[in-house]
């Protein structure tokens, strides 16, 4: 596959939803895009990807796999964001205490994630902080896990508590 990747059809109905919210680094979002294809969840890059989605920057990571993958882009982060119903979102975030094993996801929920610079939108966080959920991490010395790293512990989680396997 060579040039520009273009959203596929959205799977109707998918178990998960991960939302990547301003993207930065192409290598997680390849990562990401095979562990969607991999689980059939759903991925949504909401806002606007900090680099081009295109085989020279996600090949090594995942583009092999995004024939198969089912995803959107979203630019408008915001109008996406408040057009869900708040109570099919989870926020992953390391700003807060409540972790994501207490998040119950239900089929078609949406997990978010944010960008690995600046993490998702505080207003989100504020707005509503009992859907916000962490990956707990036990040194001071780490701000935050890789968004990869996050992504998967969150989606297979979210399957087990779906039964999905």
């Amino acid at each position: 596959m060579s040039g520009l990747v273009t959203p596929t059809k959205r799977i109707l109905r998918p178990l998960l939803n991960v939302v990547l919210v301003d993207p930065c680094i192409p290598q997680n979002t390849g990562a990401i895009s095979r562990l969607c294809a991999a689980t059939k969840v759903h991925m949504i890059i909401a806002g606007t990807p900090k680099f081009k989605i295109s085989d020279a920057n996600l090949k090594r990571a995942g583009l092999d796999y995004w024939e198969h993958l089912s995803w959107e882009l979203q630019p408008d982060k915001e109008a996406f964001f408040k057009s869900l119903d708040p109570g099919r979102v989870h926020i992953l975030t390391s700003k807060t205490d409540t972790p994501y094993t207490h998040m119950k996801p239900i089929t078609g929920d949406y997990l978010f994630f944010g960008s690995e610079v600046t993490g998702v939108p505080a207003h989100w966080r504020e707005t509503h902080p009992d859907r916000c959920f962490t990956l707990p991490m036990f040194s001071d010395h780490v701000r935050c896990l890789n968004l990869a790293n996050t992504v998967a512990v969150s989606v297979y989680d979210g399957l087990r508590q779906l039964e999905a396997f």
